[in-house]
């Protein structure tokens, strides 16, 4: 009896991956073949908006909702790399009681905007681990008692890809089709012990 909850899930999350799959891949006629696109008929940084009334609610995910105010405090970064020297913040209690989150976590984080043009949506927001280890509650001062890591979220995206419009399976100069995606985005950081000491 107790497997009975757990099967049910899974029947449930398989009926709703198929119907995200027949939805996302265009027209009904297409028989598992995504619609090939002009430049045209869909300019770059756009998606079909049958996609966009019916699929995944987008704007509802907290990598592509933090965007907009990541970019209007000045925060956005095109495709940038975490730098190579960590900046792990002094944690002062008093001096963070009104920020946000990711400032007053002993694993602190910081956002970046990733772009990508062959993707939709083109911009997400990426956390990124400010400290190799963690803040000592006690201190404020980075310890190597703990790791920070990455938490991560799957998002389901469009990918852009080349196609043939005429069925040569030669692709068409500014001919597309999107292809349903699922990537890992980073959300956020945590503290976890050690793998060894």
């Amino acid at each position: 009896m107790t497997l009975l909850p757990g099967l049910l899930f899974l029947t449930w999350l398989h009926a709703c991956l198929a119907h995200h799959d027949t939805f996302l891949r265009g027209h009904p006629h297409t028989h598992g073949t995504p619609r090939c696109y002009s430049a045209e008929e869909l300019p770059l940084g756009q998606a079909p908006p049958h996609l966009l009334a019916r699929g995944a609610k987008w704007g509802q995910a907290l990598p592509v909702a933090l965007v907009s105010s990541l970019e209007a405090a000045g925060h956005g970064r095109r495709h940038e790399r975490p730098s190579a020297a960590t900046q792990c913040p002094v944690l002062r209690p008093e001096e963070v009681l009104e920020a946000d989150t990711h400032q007053r976590s002993i694993s602190p984080w910081r956002y970046r905007v990733d772009t990508d043009e062959d993707r939709y949506p083109q911009k997400l927001a990426f956390a990124e681990c400010l400290c190799r280890g963690c803040i000592d509650p006690r201190t404020g001062r980075e310890t190597a008692a703990l790791n920070s890591v990455r938490l991560l979220q799957s998002l389901l995206v469009l990918r852009r890809r080349p196609c043939s419009r005429d069925g040569s399976g030669l692709p068409t100069p500014g001919a597309f089709a999107f292809h349903t995606e699922f990537i890992r985005v980073p959300v956020g950081c945590t503290c976890v012990l050690p793998r060894s000491v």
